[in-house]
């Protein structure tokens, strides 16, 4: 009894991996002389914090208490900050900006019910580019950070989804999504000229994004696996059409692309089983070869810069390690620490995580991470983790769940089932339409995967996963009921019929794309009955905890409420936990503490001996 007593007590408390971060996403000021970063400050809710480098007195500019800051910026002048916020995770997010000076904040977008995104910032005129559906789409504002006055700046002639800008801060191209499922490149000569077709995908093609224009305009680069199978980065001549590809990868997609602060391309990164960066420019690869050998140890990234881009803010991190920040001069290639993300988590040891591959029942090779406790020897219990999406995937890194899971002694094992981005198009089209059908059997073959390399109990395994993610998980309850003790589901859809009927029919294409890779509401009624969770709560034999937010909009409470009800009325068992102040997933730090405990209770006492 002594010796557990003393375990427990050993134990990260949950506060260490749930908590607001001491420092998250610093952000150097125009001028490179302040840096400004998010912390808790009133309630515990994350807000805008600021001092004057190096080492001025902190001082919190913004004063949200209801819902923590997660997206802002600096004004170009560097004299306030610019934020995002929703109220109640509603996800109608406004624009707000606060003065350093005054701490004064004030609605640049007082809009009931509209949302309003980020597109871009032009520096030199102090005007923003937002994302707005004040009417029936999304449509281009320009906003004066100086008057605050909003104007219509382009109209979405009803399927354009996705904008760019060029260097002149005009947007001159778009994605369309038609209604056959197609994507088309669209484009304008400028702000006035009609638009016109570039180039046209077919609904198997990854089109990542439009990443940006060249200088001069005269070109677009894309993430676009046209002519392969993996998503590369391509530059497109808008005059020809002709293509020109910069970075690829025979295996892993291009996800990322970073260009210098005059528009130069200067690195793009292909997400293989860790990021790997390829440099563009000499001077950032001289750059990055420094840091590596400076501040090894860990994974290395770009977080923010200065307007002159002498003064960098880079991260360190790996799994086992939480971010730790760094000035670095690029003139004098001097760095100097900054603060940790978590200093708390320096008491305990953390766990590595292992990129895994092995193959599915019908040969396809599955990629994925295993982390497993500190010391731990033979098979333990696991926790199998499902990202959402579908259509993303999970990545190394450091991850509060996934540490939380291993310092209570489970293996986590985190798997990118077919349907997953990252891995080319092929891997991502075999996915469609198998919801709940081999994407599950990719997850149950994973975890009979961790019971044959010995790594996994296999009566002590659980299944736990958020939006899609937790539509798998009811999937694995209800379709594999005998595969797993227990499951885990966080704002999860359970009836694929309310879940596609709430896309309105305005959105054409979004349609045509659920219709591509899930199916169609009319053609597909069997199949989408047969994979909805709740017409088969009599099936599920094993206890499930269920968390939901009441506001959300995405999945709202009547998802889980079906299968809930359906299960509570058949006495099996399921505890249901409704968070009236909380969205799509849990923001609210209370609320996260108060339902990770429930899930340590909820696991300990169904994956114990």
């Amino acid at each position: 009894m002594f010796a557990l007593a003393l375990l427990l007590a050993a134990l990260p408390p949950l506060e260490v991996f749930f908590a607001n971060p001491q420092h998250t996403s610093p952000k150097l000021s125009p001028d490179g002389q302040s840096i400004a970063w998010l912390a808790a400050g009133n309630q515990g809710v994350r807000n805008v914090w600021v001092r004057v480098l190096p080492a001025g007195p902190p001082r919190m500019v913004t004063n949200d208490a209801q819902r923590s800051i997660i997206n802002y910026f600096w004004h170009p002048s560097g004299g306030s900050i610019l934020y995002f916020q929703d109220q109640q995770g509603d996800e109608n997010f406004h624009l707000f900006e606060t003065s350093l000076e005054t701490r004064q904040t004030r609605n640049l977008t007082p809009h009931p019910g509209v949302r309003a995104e980020f597109l871009a910032l032009d520096s030199r005129r102090a005007q923003v580019l937002l994302m707005m559906n004040r009417r029936r789409h999304f449509e281009i504002y320009r906003l004066d950070l100086q008057t605050a006055s909003l104007e219509l700046d382009t109209e979405n002639p009803g399927d354009f989804v996705n904008w760019a800008v060029d260097a002149g801060f005009q947007v001159r191209a778009a994605i369309a999504y038609r209604r056959d499922g197609t994507q088309e490149i669209m484009v304008r000569d400028n702000a006035k000229a009609p638009w016109r077709m570039l180039q046209r995908f077919t609904p198997e093609e990854i089109l990542a994004k439009i990443a940006g224009f060249t200088p001069d305009g005269k070109a677009l680069w894309l993430l676009s696996s046209v002519g392969a199978n993996t998503a590369r980065l391509v530059e497109v001549n808008l005059a020809s059409g002709a293509a020109k590809v910069l970075v690829e990868d025979p295996t892993y997609d291009v996800t990322e692309v970073v260009t210098t602060t005059t528009g130069r391309l200067a690195a793009a990164g292909v997400l293989r089983e860790k990021m790997e960066w390829r440099c563009l420019d000499p001077s950032l690869r001289r750059d990055f070869d420094h840091l590596n050998r400076t501040l090894g140890g860990g994974e290395v990234s770009l977080v923010s810069r200065d307007a002159a881009d002498r003064r960098w803010v880079v991260s360190v991190s790996k799994a086992e390690q939480p971010a730790r920040y760094f000035l670095f001069h690029r003139e004098t290639r001097k760095s100097a620490p900054l603060f940790a993300s978590r200093p708390q988590l320096d008491a305990y040891p953390l766990a590595p995580m292992q990129p895994v591959d092995f193959a599915a029942r019908d040969g396809l090779r599955l990629h994925g991470y295993l982390t497993r406790p500190v010391d731990a020897r033979g098979a333990t219990p696991l926790v199998l983790v499902v990202h959402g999406g579908p259509w993303v995937r999970d990545s190394y890194g450091y991850s509060g769940v996934v540490q939380f899971l291993a310092s209570r002694g489970y293996a986590v094992l985190q798997v990118n089932y077919r349907g997953s981005s990252g891995y080319g198009k092929a891997f991502l089209n075999a996915g469609n339409r198998e919801w709940g059908a081999k994407m599950l059997d990719d997850l149950v073959d994973a975890k009979r995967w961790a019971v044959r390399q010995g790594y996994a109990d296999p009566k002590r395994t659980a299944i736990m996963g958020a939006s899609f993610g937790g539509y798998l998980t009811l999937a694995a309850l209800a379709f594999a009921p005998e595969e797993f003790a227990c499951g885990v589901d966080i704002v999860g859809q359970s009836n694929l019929f309310t879940f596609l009927g709430r896309i309105p029919p305005s959105a054409a294409a979004v349609l045509a794309l659920y219709d591509q890779r899930v199916g169609n509401l009319q053609r597909d009624q069997d199949m989408l009955r047969a994979r909805s969770p709740s017409f088969h709560a009599d099936r599920i034999v094993r206890p499930l905890l269920v968390g939901q937010g009441a506001n959300d909009p995405r999945v709202p409470p009547a998802e889980s409420e079906q299968i809930v009800d359906a299960l509570r009325a058949q006495n099996k068992p399921v505890t249901y936990i409704v968070f009236p102040d909380e969205g799509h997933g849990f923001a609210k730090p209370a609320n996260i503490l108060r339902f990770m405990a429930e899930v340590e209770r909820f696991l300990n006492s169904h994956l114990a001996r």
